[in-house]
């Protein structure tokens, strides 16, 4: 076996191998799992690195493993698979050291650890899958990783939110399944290829192709948490804030996110898709989603569940760049699965200080908060005007494409979806601001909420990754056009999806 075809592996294996070393560990041997885990991500990030500098100088890598004649386990690290596992792989360290200084003292960590490693290898798997059969099999890896995750408390409620999450994931992977089963029967194959394999059928089959492309984005959408099938996401909250963290950033609505990416320009290719006429109607799709989520998130008080809805409408942006049909609106929706994951985990690493150290679960039990945690709730603000696209944030760059996507492709209607979007992002997250620097505190904080353990405001281990991700919030959006950065890295992929010469802004 080649170096190339052993460093996609070699990948799978830094969070894979100490996930299961972990599993056997007892309780206390805190120091022998603290070093797994960060010996696990940082070897991951290295790895990560190596191939990212390889595939932007023209490398391919990519291993496969014939399961049944015709049926293949194959794994490629393309530019666009790598914009994930770098995401994925950054934010996994980060999200390590918070729940490390989250579950201190608490049960269950092993156990804990050990899924969470799983959870990251599925997503790594999704990431670099080569066709949709091993997209599907790390695609349900990953449910069945995380739903120990969301039910890890063990209270009637994380049962109850677990089960609901689970339910909702095995019908989404049906759907997926059959899709997948019914395109491999009529083609011989799902690999993936930038050009798309779809259009391979003659125009007999555009009504079954229609069908299939209805179950295959059903199957992630569901992941994605696309209205209607969206439900799951606020009742999984009752998660831990590391899992709240994982589910939203890093791993599942991504997951979701990335595979309509895949569908769209490597199962069904774009202009091949535009001539179905099956990127519209998802466009508008993702328009409902985000207006929709938008406005839920401004009806709760509970602080967790308004970024879950917040979620429900930002994650559709990806969504609805991709079906803008062209590279501006392409180059949007995948600079935004990057920098929407920085800003919504400072928010979720955020809302985890709040309840861990003083107790707060609702918006309204925030006042004065920003006095108590200042260092936390400036992080917070830096999300959450990340969210609304102010300037010199990465929630800028993302919605000045999308824009210009919008216009590239003759869709207004969308900047008008954008728009209301960010107003609606304002009008319930201004309030928050409010609240935390503005409304004066409480007379004392309650004497049992003060961290025994802390520096000045709560533990530094939950302190310092949110302070990183804010600052990685304000790098993406000021240093845009840096190399190595995400919207440049996102340009990359553009080009090489759309094999017409385009010339890009």
């Amino acid at each position: 076996m080649t170096m190339n075809e052993l460093l996609p592996m070699a990948v799978l294996a830094t969070s894979l191998l100490p996930g299961l070393a972990i599993f056997a560990l007892p309780e206390g041997w805190i120091v022998l799992r603290t070093t797994l885990n960060l010996f696990g991500a940082i070897a991951k990030l290295v790895l990560v690195a190596v191939l990212l500098a390889g595939v932007a100088a023209g490398e391919e890598y990519g291993v496969r493993f014939a399961v049944l004649p015709g049926l293949d386990l194959a794994f490629k690290a393309d530019a666009l698979g790598l914009l994930f596992v770098s995401l994925s792989a950054v934010l996994w360290l980060f999200t390590t050291f918070y729940a490390i200084g989250y579950l201190e003292g608490a049960p269950h960590r092993s156990r804990f650890f050990g899924f969470f490693s799983l959870c990251v290898t599925a997503t790594m798997g999704i990431a670099m899958a080569a066709n949709l059969f091993t997209f599907f099999v790390f695609y349900e890896l990953l449910t069945l990783s995380t739903f120990p995750l969301v039910v890890h408390r063990g209270t009637d409620k994380a049962m109850k939110g677990g089960t609901i999450y689970l339910a909702y994931m095995l019908i989404g992977g049906t759907a997926l399944l059959t899709g997948i089963v019914w395109l491999h029967h009529l083609l011989g194959h799902t690999e993936f290829a930038h050009t798309g394999i779809a259009a391979a059928l003659g125009p007999e089959y555009a009504g079954q192709l229609k069908i299939i492309f209805l179950l295959l984005i059903a199957g992630v959408g569901v992941k994605a948490a696309l209205v209607p099938l969206h439900g799951w996401l606020p009742q999984a909250m009752v998660a831990p804030a590391p899992v709240s963290a994982l589910l939203h950033a890093v791993a599942v609505v991504k997951a979701g996110a990335f595979g309509i990416v895949r569908i769209v320009y490597e199962v069904y290719g774009v202009e091949f898709a535009q001539s179905l006429d099956l990127l519209t109607p998802l466009a508008i799709m993702a328009a409902v989603t985000i207006v929709w989520g938008s406005f839920r998130a401004l009806l709760q008080d509970d602080l967790k569940k308004r970024l879950a809805y917040s979620t429900v409408s930002q994650v559709s942006y990806i969504t609805l760049g991709i079906a803008l049909f062209g590279p501006i609106g392409t180059i949007g929706g995948l600079v935004h699965l990057v920098h929407q994951g920085i800003m919504k985990i400072t928010l979720f690493f955020c809302a985890g200080n709040y309840a861990e150290t003083l107790g707060i679960h609702k918006v309204s039990e925030m006042d004065g908060v920003g006095r108590r945690m200042p260092l936390t709730t400036l992080a917070f603000s830096i999300g959450a005007l990340g969210m609304m696209g102010a300037p010199l944030t990465a929630g800028a760059i993302s919605k000045a494409w999308l824009s210009e996507g919008a216009t590239a492709a003759g869709m207004d209607w969308a900047i008008w979806v954008l728009w209301t979007s960010s107003l609606l992002n304002a009008a319930y997250f201004l309030p928050i601001l409010w609240r935390t620097w503005l409304r004066p505190a409480p007379v004392a904080w309650p004497e049992e909420h003060i961290p025994a353990r802390g520096w000045r405001e709560t533990a530094l281990l939950l302190l310092l990754p949110p302070l990183v991700t804010a600052t990685m919030t304000l790098a993406a959006g000021m240093l845009a056009e840096s190399p190595g950065s995400p919207l440049v890295w996102a340009k990359l992929i553009a080009e090489r999806e759309y094999r017409q010469g385009v010339t890009l802004p």
